[in-house]
């Protein structure tokens, strides 16, 4: 089968390890099901992958792709829930969770095969590219947001770096959960992008804030770190899921974070019960993930020097035909 897939690491430049070509069908395994793909969406765990972050040179070739829909051994329009190993179904109770690609193959092919648990029946209204860019960046937000921030509607809350595929999920999601919804980006085209999306104000990182607010939604790290602890309220809920701009900020503000009691908290991915609160909250409510672009799964390399570049706002997805 035709697939997309990591045959090197190299941290400097990841994309010379990424090729594209034929590679052996999923075998057989009992209690895992395959999934015709359909489509897939482009992550930063898979430039991260690349790197050889929560990828072994041992674990080579590794199909990439945490993310897809398509259509199940049944006949069945299914989304797959990229974590395996989270309550042992499929793989046996003591094996450590873990996200497609870093143990087991990934999406960017014509099949993928996940424990037939992780495998949930997709929305008629939405399509396969719209389903795709669920799983990752759309759960993470919506668990930033709803589990780990706890917001309620008439709450602020300041997402930062519009653009990247949680940020921009968390405008919207935020939004339509009733929310006084703040972003950031140094690139005015993408302030007024998240301003289409609901945002009620979108300004550069640094910017004081109309107020103080209620949750931060973070996944920029270093360069934004101290405009998210100085915008919480005392009380307030800084929750971070990434640091693309680096993990180490310059200030680590812990006077303010301990004089105002702010949360500081952690946020990985989201369970399949969250997955399919997602996919509901969306067929209601008529959410709809911001796709950047669709591409042939053969065309990957196109959408991974984009995603690379930065130059994006959205889900870049990848179709079968």
């Amino acid at each position: 089968m035709f697939a997309v897939y990591a045959a090197r690491i190299d941290k400097e430049q990841p994309l010379s390890g990424l090729e594209s070509g034929e590679r052996p069908e999923p075998a057989e395994r009992g209690g895992w099901t395959t999934v015709r793909v359909r489509a897939a969406s482009l992550n930063h765990h898979d430039l991260w992958s690349l790197r050889g972050v929560g990828l072994a040179e041992e674990s080579l070739p590794m199909i990439l792709g945490c993310d897809a829909a398509g259509i199940d051994e049944d006949g069945n329009e299914v989304v797959v829930h990229s974590v395996i190993g989270q309550t042992g179904h499929g793989v046996g109770p003591r094996e450590r969770r873990s996200l497609l690609t870093e143990k087991y193959q990934g999406t960017f092919a014509e099949l993928v095969s996940v424990p037939a648990w992780n495998v949930l029946p997709k929305p008629a209204g939405l399509s396969f590219e719209e389903a795709a860019c669920l799983p990752t960046a759309w759960l993470t937000a919506y668990r930033m947001l709803f589990t780990n921030a706890g917001v309620r509607p008439g709450d602020a809350v300041l997402v930062q770096g519009a653009g990247g595929g949680v940020a921009t999920a968390a405008i919207v999601l935020a939004r339509a959960a009733g929310l006084r919804v703040y972003a950031t980006s140094r690139d005015a085209g993408k302030r007024q992008r998240a301003l289409e999306l609901g945002a009620h104000a979108a300004v550069e990182p640094g910017t004081r804030l109309p107020e103080r607010v209620d949750a931060v939604i973070e996944t920029v790290g270093a360069a934004t770190w101290s405009h998210s602890v100085t915008s919480l309220r005392p009380g307030g809920t800084l929750v971070i899921s990434g640091a693309t701009s680096g993990p180490n900020p310059p200030a680590a503000e812990l006077n303010r974070i301990f004089f105002l009691e702010l949360k500081v908290v952690g946020s990985t991915m989201g369970s399949k019960d969250e997955l399919a609160d997602l996919l509901s909250f969306c067929a209601l409510t008529g959410v709809r993930p911001v796709v950047d672009s669709v591409l042939p799964m053969d065309r990957a390399r196109e959408g991974f020097e984009r995603l690379e570049s930065g130059d994006v706002f959205g889900k870049i997805v990848l179709t079968n035909r």
